[in-house]
């Protein structure tokens, strides 16, 4: 089973959770894409159990390269439901965006018909960092790839 993690990242702290997350979800069976979103192919999604996304906040929103990527996949509108979907984001400081960014990402999940998996015990949307990612934000990573993981064998047994 394979997992697609399509994500943008400026400063390195985007990218930094992305190999955290490709790593969680390699220690739970299950292979790793990763991709910078302006090398990323829609196509690729066909192919995928579980797509994650994973963007800086930009005025409270994700990139434009993030965004691009979701505008592209109208090609598989309709056809993406049941994919398992799961969110992340990186910010320059408190209270700038993350979590309206991880709702937006979360949305273009939802219109698809994805399942998006939350996490009821805290970082309800998706693991999320201000600057570097800390111990705690990479372990928050490491959970959202444990949840997806569990959710994809569970869907696919």
């Amino acid at each position: 089973m394979k997992v697609l993690i399509v994500y943008d990242s400026v400063t390195g702290n985007t990218e930094e959770m992305a190999f955290a997350i490709a790593k969680a979800f390699e220690k739970n069976g299950l292979e790793a894409v990763l991709r910078r979103a302006e090398e990323a192919s829609v196509d690729e999604l066909t192919n995928v159990q579980a797509l994650i996304l994973g963007s800086p906040v930009y005025y409270g929103l994700p990139s434009s390269k993030i965004k691009a990527f979701i505008d592209e996949s109208v090609k598989y509108h309709g056809k993406l439901t049941g994919l398992v979907g799961g969110a992340f984001c990186s910010a320059g400081g408190t209270h700038t965006g993350c979590e309206t960014t991880i709702l937006a990402l979360t949305e273009a999940m939802l219109v698809h018909g994805m399942i998006v998996q939350g996490n009821p015990h805290g970082n309800h949307y998706g693991p999320a960092s201000v600057g570097s990612p800390d111990e705690k934000a990479l372990e928050h990573c490491a959970k959202l790839a444990e949840r997806v993981s569990y959710l994809v064998k569970k869907l696919n047994d």
